[in-house]
């Protein structure tokens, strides 16, 4: 059975685009799944990347235009000038840890609803009660996001470290047992087709 390392952040729209289809592929394929949000601004740090703000003109309008274009094929709703992006990534994140070392609902629907409140329902996903209504709409107990925070916090770092080491520059990063890596929301059909045995 493959198994997948979800490496993403709560703030990256793309991670959002990718909806549900990740689960989708590897529900299809009976893969496993660890969800791995990280601080991204680190990862871009020490990887090479550039923080949005401080990109050339010329990479920014084209990442709006590549929303733009995301968003009529996947045909999700997204807010191109979120009201609370950036915000505070921490919370929301150690929250997903916290629920997916709980068990009892849906991790992936959690993600989803976390990066939907950020892209789509101008939520700040920061704050506690944005946090724990995500929580809730995905089937775990919302004092997940009061209780296991040192934990949250050593795994969320732990994450980057492992990011890191693997070879994951950006989100959503999609690293399968196999070693294959795939960055990348539009990158799925090649995940689906390499768990196929085909890619």
């Amino acid at each position: 059975m493959a198994h997948i390392d979800y490496y993403f952040t709560t703030l990256s729209p793309f991670a959002y685009l990718s909806g549900m289809r990740m689960e989708e592929v590897a529900a299809k394929h009976g893969a496993t799944v660890t969800y791995k949000p990280l601080d991204i601004m680190a990862l871009f740090a020490r990887t090479g990347g550039t923080a949005p703000k401080e990109r050339h003109a010329s990479r920014l309008e084209y990442r709006i235009q590549e929303l733009e274009r995301a968003r009529k094929k996947t045909g999700l709703p997204i807010n191109l000038k979120p009201m609370f992006w950036p915000t505070n990534a921490a919370p929301s994140s150690y929250a997903i840890i916290a629920a997916q070392a709980a068990g009892g609902g849906d991790v992936g629907a959690l993600v989803h609803s976390v990066l939907r409140a950020c892209h789509v329902e101008d939520k700040d996903i920061s704050q506690d009660d944005v946090i724990k209504a995500c929580l809730e709409a995905a089937g775990f107990d919302p004092s997940l996001a009061d209780s296991g925070l040192l934990a949250g916090a050593e795994t969320y770092g732990r994450n980057l470290e492992d990011a890191v080491e693997k070879g994951v520059f950006g989100s959503p990063f999609y690293l399968v047992d196999s070693g294959q890596r795939f960055w990348g929301h539009d990158r799925l059909e090649d995940l689906d087709a390499h768990l196929a045995g085909d890619l």
